[in-house]
């Protein structure tokens, strides 16, 4: 990468002998973190986590297993990562089938983000600065402890940061292409990553040299296989290539109509994507990472500064026109909702606080870089109150009502069940219920299994019998169930569990010669 002669040219590739202490480091961090939030119960504490989990289960343990149970809305990779532990029963029903490969991602993307840094800026100490930025950050500690998808797609802008280093330095087709393969994994894990499909494009076109149009060609082939992967995906299986966009379940049709702080409003969707990031990365790593953006703006070293700002960019503009909103305890309404966009900033900052580091020469370095590490660190080291680890809070609040009617449908349903009595799932919420009962997803019946679920809800006389229910109170499987109160073969809302801001579960059982206890 060009710069200017006092911080130069990137490094040659550092042996391992000298890079293993970093791959430590983040395996004991990870393995650190994920032992806490399990003993604390937090694994599975958010939502989406609990959804994640049981999507990846469904692919394997269904009625009718395979690709289609990957379903829509949610990109695959993460589910499909978690395929080689979740079939294991005891790693599926403790949710540490959803945290290792977090973890292992966690691992691998911190460890290219040390290398990539450690090339560019020719300084272990900056490498390390970065790298403590990065992975001392007690929300992507736990984000990592979980199976949520943010792991994935940081470790995939590492990777194209690593890759996009030697491209720089060294432009070739090949390196286009690993580029290009970069993004389009990076694009199976997260939307936002979506858009450096562009932006890297036009720095693989900016820096090609006399090989542009071969070089663009081929990254912009290997980056589409992605997305246009998962676009023939939604086609093939819902007859539409967009349904992950605007289709029941995607967040277009959540918040349609919803009136949230930032839409159409750009002081305010700077202000709340602002506010989530300064309370997931802390007010010192915000001043640093921005400082240290400016050094490497003014050293030139704008292509990978353009590529780590841009999905923060991204999210400013979401907040702005697409209907996702984010909520911050400090900002009106004073809630917790998607605060975990904030760590979107976390590349950008980390490369600012390697940029910084380097600033100094070089026996100066080491002693400037550890006190930027631990001004970065500052917020959480000297206050580690985990009630101030925004996206912890967040699921912490957000599910505490979710997880209390799902443990006591559990706790109903699981002495009760027979094998092969047949359950009607309303997958989502209501599937965490099988998990925690020890109940096969393959016992059930839900949206997964394509025309026999859409025949029950639309005819439940003819085609209902299963002998259970499981169903969010309203929803369609409810309605269903509600038109089986008479006739031939009747059914009877048994349970009804609720808690405060969380839609009631509701059980139903067959109950025509039974107690319906």
């Amino acid at each position: 990468m060009k710069s200017r002669p006092a911080t130069t040219n990137s490094a040659p590739s550092p042996p391992f002998s000298s890079t293993w202490p970093a791959l430590c480091a983040l395996a004991a961090l990870a393995l650190a973190a994920s032992w806490l939030f399990w003993r604390q119960g937090s694994t599975l504490a958010y939502g989406d986590a609990e959804a994640h989990l049981n999507i990846a289960r469904r692919i394997l343990d269904s009625r009718a297993p395979g690709v289609e149970q990957f379903g829509t809305v949610w990109l695959p990779l993460p589910h499909a990562a978690m395929l080689p532990f979740v079939r294991h029963d005891s790693l599926w029903r403790t949710g540490l089938a959803g945290a290792i490969p977090s973890s292992l991602a966690f691992i691998f993307g911190g460890f290219l983000f040390f290398l990539a840094l450690r090339k560019l800026f020719g300084s272990g100490a900056a490498a390390w600065a970065g790298l403590a930025a990065w992975a001392l950050n007690p929300n992507l500690l736990y984000l990592q402890a979980a199976p949520m998808s943010e792991p994935y797609s940081l470790c995939a802008i590492a990777l194209l940061i690593f890759l996009l280093v030697h491209f720089l330095e060294k432009p070739s087709l090949r390196l286009a292409a690993a580029c290009g393969l970069a993004l389009s994994l990076g694009a199976l894990t997260r939307y936002e990553i979506w858009v450096l499909i562009p932006v890297a494009a036009l720095v693989v076109f900016a820096r090609a040299g006399g090989s542009r149009l071969p070089m663009t060609l081929a990254f912009s082939a290997c980056a589409a296989i992605g997305p246009l992967s998962w676009l023939a995906h939604n086609l093939y299986f819902y007859s539409d290539p967009l349904e992950f966009y605007r289709g029941q379940w995607s967040a277009l049709a959540i918040n349609r109509g919803a009136n949230y702080p930032g839409f159409h409003d750009w002081p305010a969707a700077f202000r709340y994507y602002g506010a989530a990031a300064l309370g997931c990365l802390g007010a010192p790593l915000v001043w640093i990472g921005a400082a240290g953006l400016a050094v490497a703006l003014w050293r030139r070293q704008w292509a990978a500064a353009v590529v780590v700002l841009s999905v923060p960019a991204f999210y400013v503009l979401s907040l702005y026109s697409s209907g996702t909103p984010i909520y911050v305890p400090y900002l009106w309404p004073h809630s917790w909702y998607n605060t975990r966009y904030g760590l979107s900033a976390l590349p950008a900052a980390a490369f600012g606080a390697a940029a910084l580091s380097s600033l100094l020469p070089g026996r100066a370095r080491p002693a400037w870089a550890a006190i930027l590490a631990a001004a970065c660190a500052a917020p959480w080291l000297l206050a580690p109150d985990m009630e101030g680890w925004l996206c912890w809070k967040e699921a912490q609040v957000n599910g505490e009502g979710r997880r209390s009617v799902t443990r006591q449908a559990a706790q109903y349903l699981g002495p009760r069940y027979r094998h092969g009595d047949g359950i009607l799932l309303s997958f989502g919420d209501p599937a965490g219920i099988l998990r925690q009962s020890g109940i096969r997803i393959s016992e059930s019946l839900h949206e997964g299994d394509g025309p026999l679920f859409q025949a029950v809800l639309a005819r439940p006389d003819l085609f209902m019998w299963e002998e259970w229910a499981i169903c969010v109170e309203g929803d369609r499987v409810s309605k269903a169930m509600a038109r089986l109160k008479r006739g031939p073969r009747r059914y009877e809302r048994v349970r009804a569990f609720s808690a405060a801001h969380t839609p009631a579960i509701e059980i139903w059982r067959h109950i025509q010669g039974k107690d319906p206890a």
